[in-house]
């Protein structure tokens, strides 16, 4: 690693220069909490730099417009497993029209007047860092850079950004954007990967009326959680019509007429992609391609060279938290948080990140002693799929590996009342990971109607390291789903229960 760099970008005399204790590059709610707790109660100054729609990834093309999406779909679905109500019917305009309101058409107006209310100055243009505690903000419409000086800390907020395998890249195929933003449905539409954006994508594409046929390299679906999650998919996906080909790999792809044509909109002509599974090579063929095969931080032109710096620096498995606690080879000013910073792509993790981060840069100003941080955090996580996943901390396999000695509590999801009342055949899997030494919760995972309501528990347990014998006194209401957490506990061995 070099050393840390000055300045290496000429400055016009002409450009405008702005100073403040604090410089995010990144206007998502992650940037946006992290300034937001930097200066909350005192005198310090921040300003964010955004050079799209402040709000960020999450508020128009990730978490909101999917789960508009997809939560009307999960209230028919629902209303179709219950005797006693009609079905509801998708109406694909009203649906999209709901995503654009939950979207704000686009507009970041609201958001901007939120941060320039909590005291942040918002800048428009791309940032990048050209020396110590400096940014320059290219301006969109052409004119002067701006010089932005931090006088305490600059933060990286700058997210993350689909990966598209060198294969497809030709295609103009869809992203995650496109799939939120969907204007144009396509009669046919292959997507390619079988993880989180893949299988929620699949479940609303299909009830717009797509015919969708989901090509996934791996053995299972959401690879990474308990096995039986992928397995409730799976099949939930198949009965909704979708094609889920395991095991199958692109190999090549043609498409005519490839280009950006808008936001959700049908990029081209039909694709062609030769794929390959176990039985050989095959064609397989539709109106659009959706590229779902990860993410990655989006840091290739944040100016991290000119600070003797590279992406890998940022991203390494001990990533900054803050100026005393990483040992990360970042200079005290530096810090990067969400999924910049390699950590779980994922908007409430990288808010809990910032709120941390955030707390930890105005210490430096009030001398506030910092909030301690729990031994243990886990990152919780939903997939909202029909049915729901949400797991948190270790699945069993990840424990056994982390050299616990596991034992584990299994339940159907509609064993008992109150969550075999929420549909008249639910279906769906509750299981708890134990350490038997400790005989506290290291993991759990919810499969079924409305799970994602389950999970918060499990993650206050597995932080507040509660022993599964004191947990057995917190009294679940009767009926709620909360009472899977009794039939759980009581699966486990006597000794764990009662000791």
């Amino acid at each position: 690693m070099a050393p840390h760099a000055q300045s290496t970008v000429p400055q016009s005399a002409s450009a405008p220069e702005i100073t403040a204790d604090v410089v995010v590059i990144g206007g998502g709610p992650v940037g946006e909490n992290v300034a937001q707790y930097a200066i909350e109660g005192t005198d310090q100054t921040a300003v964010l730099i955004e050079g799209e729609l402040l709000g960020g990834e999450c508020s128009y093309y990730a978490c909101m417009p999917s789960k508009a999406l997809l939560r009307p779909l999960a209230v028919a679905d629902a209303a179709a497993h219950l005797d006693g109500v009609s079905t509801p019917e998708v109406d694909t305009a009203s649906l999209l029209a709901r995503r654009d309101t939950w979207v704000s058409q686009y507009d970041d107006t609201g958001q901007v007047e939120w941060a320039e209310g909590a005291g942040m100055r918002v800048v428009r243009g791309h940032g990048r860092i050209v020396g110590e505690r400096e940014v320059r903000v290219e301006d969109p419409d052409g004119g002067p850079p701006t010089l932005v000086h931090a006088t305490r800390a600059v933060v990286i907020a700058t997210g993350s950004q689909a990966v598209v395998p060198d294969a497809l890249q030709p295609l103009s195929p869809w992203t995650s954007r496109d799939a939120t933003g969907v204007q144009e449905i396509p009669g046919e539409l292959l997507i390619v990967g079988g993880g989180v954006v893949a299988v929620e994508a699949a479940t609303w594409m299909a009830a717009l009326g797509s015919h969708i046929t989901l090509l996934v390299r791996g053995d299972a679906l959401l690879r990474g959680m308990e096995p039986f999650a992928g397995e409730h998919v799976l099949g939930a996906l198949t009965a909704l019509g979708v094609t889920v080909q395991l095991g199958t790999s692109a190999v090549s792809a043609e498409r005519a007429d490839a280009r950006d044509s808008g936001l959700g909109r049908i990029h081209g002509g039909r694709v062609t992609l030769q794929v390959e599974d176990a039985q050989g090579r095959r064609e397989v063929t539709g109106d659009e391609i959706l590229v779902a095969t990860g993410r990655t931080p989006r840091l290739a032109d944040v100016g991290l060279e000119t600070i003797g710096l590279s992406s890998e620096d940022i991203t390494g498995a001990q990533a900054p938290t803050s100026d005393d606690a990483t040992g990360a080879p970042l200079p005290s000013w530096l810090h990067a948080v969400g999924d910049a910073s390699g950590e779980a792509p994922l908007t409430h993790w990288g808010k809990y990140r910032a709120r941390v981060i955030g707390q930890a840069i105005r210490a430096g100003v009030t001398g506030e002693a910092l909030e301690p941080v729990p031994e243990t955090v886990p990152v919780p996580q939903v997939v909202f799929t029909d049915p729901q996943v949400t797991s948190v901390g270790l699945t069993a396999e990840q424990a056994r590996e982390a050299g616990h000695d596991v034992v584990t509590s299994q339940v159907p999801f509609g064993g008992a009342a109150g969550s075999a009342l929420l549909r008249d055949d639910v279906s769906g899997t509750a299981q708890l990971v134990v350490d038997r030494g400790t005989a506290t919760l290291i993991g759990a995972t919810f499969v079924g109607p409305e799970a994602s309501e389950l999970i918060h528990a499990a993650t206050i347990a597995i932080v507040g390291q509660v022993p599964v014998h004191v947990l057995r006194h917190a009294v679940p209401s009767y009926p709620t789903s909360s009472e899977l957490w009794l039939r759980l506990l009581e699966e486990l061995p006597t000794e764990l229960r009662t000791t």
